[in-house]
């Protein structure tokens, strides 16, 4: 019989570290966290070699009282939490009393830590979990970590990291998603000596992704809040036109926390339906404050997964709510002409730092940069010493992007920025010309309305496929097919919402057997089965006879059909008319539409346009085409060289 053996605590500290310490990007994730727990709003992280051989994390936060260093280093050792009735309520980001513990027993690791009430610092050494030295020392308030040679005692472990430069990209990648977390925290990366990054810590999650994305995406994102029981909900939603092939853009967080959550995915996803093609997902940003006690993030030592209670009416919420927005904003998607100004683009989208702008250091205060004298004109004038630190120097030979980050950051904090505006200078050109601050464009007030279309003049049809409307100064090009498409799905979807279905009797009956769980989701969706024109008996054991299915599907491999509708219903998160429903029913939209290299008559397009108009979502077709574009009357006369 095998002996058992009770296993030392620097074995335990390994095992433990191993779901902890996955790479360098997870020890930069709870040292930032632990910095933010401490009340820090400078942060610098800087790694090297891809944070293999050095992570260093400083704060101004509230430090580690000089009798409490050793115990931070033990196991399930933490401020954050007394008792497991605090897990029900949880504010801060950490919890758990693993992540010093683990990183300290699979690298060497270095301290510097004071609190502001006490004189002295303490540096602190430990290595592989043993201790080696601690000293007093002279140290500014909070906290420095140096985390070096990480998995020097687990070569193992070490073997299976990535490159440096790709370990790096991790890292970088999280610090922006840190950055976007805390708008209000000034964030610093330095990477191999490099200043990759820095964030004012101005409160505008805006002028984050301006300086992570680039101008464009910024362009195309607009403010989202909602509110309902128990949960606020604020952020950024993308413009359709900016999706992406992967989910890699949907970013969440709760309470503060950056989490991947599929339920919120589907539930967004769900929300931008009908303006996305298939396998394309939106870009979005989102922040959930949800009550504590609704949700439960104690499921892995990552703490990048939680649960939330009463999930469908979650979901139901979050789908909702981001529908409704993307229903108020104007989609048509606006067609430039133009060569894209590659150097512009490239300056606007760079996330570097730029030229006459300075970071705060974590230990320093935040000032205002003092005014210096550029090629390009004077920057920013003198002011008091305890204000904030300018966030929005210009730019040398890029008024337009400091202008746009200065909008960003007025709108966020107009009260500072009044007193900003009072001693600050703006002038590019020596002092002749005030530029005038460009505001971030958003959406643009609707084209698609009955008031709108009393100014419409159809042109006619070009290459009997498309129609050409004048509007204003603008050129509207609708797509005949994805139009008349969208406004037959529409009218097939209202026949099923008010349960207008004709049943399709099938003779003889197709027998489907059911597990158990299968046949539990069919006695609670029975109804909805019955709504859709499924006729079902029970024949027995575990088989059920299929005696009609819907008239508008029939011959679609109705037994398929029939167990894609079950999966997903079976899924908690489902809500109104299944997957498989709208497919087919787009289907039988498309084959039904007008198509192109088609003539129709004005009358025709005058119809079809008046009943485009009544739809919720006019915009795109079933399958996410966009319906309408549109061109400026600017953007012809820039091609026709009338202005330059």
């Amino acid at each position: 019989m095998a002996k058992i053996n009770i296993l030392d605590n620097q074995t335990i500290d390994k095992i433990a570290a191993g779901e902890v310490v996955e790479r360098p990007a997870s020890v930069v994730k709870e040292l930032v966290e632990n910095a933010i727990d401490a009340g820090a709003d400078a942060i610098t992280v800087e790694i090297k070699d891809g944070g293999t051989s050095l992570i260093r994390v400083t704060d101004n936060g509230g430090g580690i009282e000089n009798s409490q260093v050793e115990n931070a280093f033990l196991r399930h050792a933490t401020s954050k939490i007394s008792s497991a009735e605090d897990l029900t309520k949880l504010v801060s980001l950490g919890f758990r009393g693993e992540a010093l513990a683990s990183i300290a027993a699979v690298s060497q690791v270095e301290l510097v830590t004071k609190t502001p009430e006490e004189l002295t610092g303490i540096r602190y050494l430990i290595e592989g979990g043993v201790e080696k030295e601690r000293e007093e020392v002279g140290a500014p308030s909070g906290t420095t970590l140096l985390v070096r040679n990480l998995f020097y005692n687990t070569p193992p472990r070490k073997k299976f990291l990535k490159q440096p430069r790709t370990e790096g990209s991790y890292v970088a990648d999280l610090m922006e998603h840190l950055a976007m977390s805390n708008p209000r925290v000034s964030f610093k990366f330095l990477l191999n000596g490099q200043n990759k990054f820095y964030t004012t810590g101005s409160g505008a999650l805006q002028e984050i992704v301006y300086r992570i994305y680039g101008k464009d995406i910024a362009d195309a994102l607009t403010d989202f809040q909602f509110e309902s029981e128990g949960m606020t909900v604020t952020g950024l939603l993308g413009k359709p036109v900016i999706n992406r092939a992967n989910r890699s853009y949907e970013i969440f967080y709760i309470n503060g926390r950056y989490i991947r959550s599929t339920l919120i995915s589907k539930a967004v996803e769900e929300g931008y339906r009908e303006y996305l093609m298939q396998h394309k997902f939106p870009f979005c940003i989102l922040h959930f404050q949800i009550d504590t006690e609704k949700i439960d993030v104690n499921v892995h030592p990552s703490k990048m997964e939680v649960r939330i209670a009463d999930a469908p009416a979650f979901y139901e919420t979050v789908r909702a709510a981001v529908e409704d927005a993307l229903r108020e904003r104007e989609m048509i998607p606006k067609v430039s002409l133009s060569e894209p100004e590659k150097a512009k683009e490239k300056a606007a989208g760079g996330s570097g730092k730029r030229a006459g702008e300075t970071a705060p250091e974590p230990f320093e205060k935040r000032r205002i940069t003092r005014a210096h004298e550029t090629a390009d004109g004077v920057m920013l004038g003198q002011s008091a010493p305890d204000m904030v630190e300018m966030p929005f120097p210009e730019v040398a030979g890029q008024p337009a992007q400091a202008a746009s980050i200065r909008a960003i950051y007025e709108k966020s904090r107009p009260a500072e920025a009044n007193v900003l505006r009072q001693t600050a200078v703006y002038r590019t050109d020596g002092g002749k010309n005030e530029p005038k601050p460009e505001q971030m464009t958003m959406f643009d007030d609707k084209l698609l309305s009955a008031k709108a279309k009393e100014q419409y003049e159809i042109i006619g049809q070009l290459f009997d496929t498309y129609w050409l409307i004048s509007y204003q100064d603008k050129l509207l090009i609708v797509d005949q097919h994805a139009a008349h498409e969208k406004i037959r799905y529409e009218r097939l979807m209202r026949r099923f919402r008010e349960k207008e279905i004709v049943s399709q009797q099938l003779n003889p009956p197709m027998i489907v057997t059911l597990n158990n769980q299968e046949a539990e989701c069919l006695q609670s969706h029975r109804e909805d089965f019955t709504a859709l024109g499924f006729v079902i008996e029970e024949f027995g054991g575990s088989d059920y006879a299929i005696r009609g299915v819907p008239l508008d599907l029939y011959g679609y491999a109705e037994e398929n059909f029939f167990y894609e509708m079950l999966d997903e219903l079976s899924a908690e998160t489902v809500t109104g008319t299944p997957e498989g429903i709208r497919i087919r029913i787009a289907t039988m939209a498309c084959k039904a539409a007008v198509k192109g290299n088609m003539r129709i008559s004005r009358q025709e397009m005058e119809t079809l346009i008046d009943e485009l108009l009544t739809l919720d979502n006019p915009y795109n077709c079933p399958h996410g085409r966009p319906t309408i574009i549109s061109m400026s009357k600017q953007e012809l006369e820039k091609k026709f060289k009338r202005i330059v």
